[in-house]
């Protein structure tokens, strides 16, 4: 079993090893059919092309 920690450490120490921690912002890159920005190694939602082969055929919507 490992040994517990023998004093608490401060708020300040806390707050420091806590500063790495953090959310980095999504990534995207440009779609090389259409252009759009889409998440990296998915197929694109507006054009459906993946390493430039059509995968998927996206039809359009239909407005009411």
């Amino acid at each position: 079993m490992p040994s517990e920690p023998k004093k608490r450490h401060s708020r300040q120490r806390q707050g420091k090893r806590r500063a790495a921690i953090k959310l980095a912002p999504q990534q995207s890159v440009v779609c090389e059919n259409c252009g759009n920005r889409h998440m990296p190694h998915t197929v694109c939602a507006h054009c459906g092309f993946y390493k430039k082969e059509q995968v998927i055929t996206v039809g359009k919507q239909k407005t009411v």
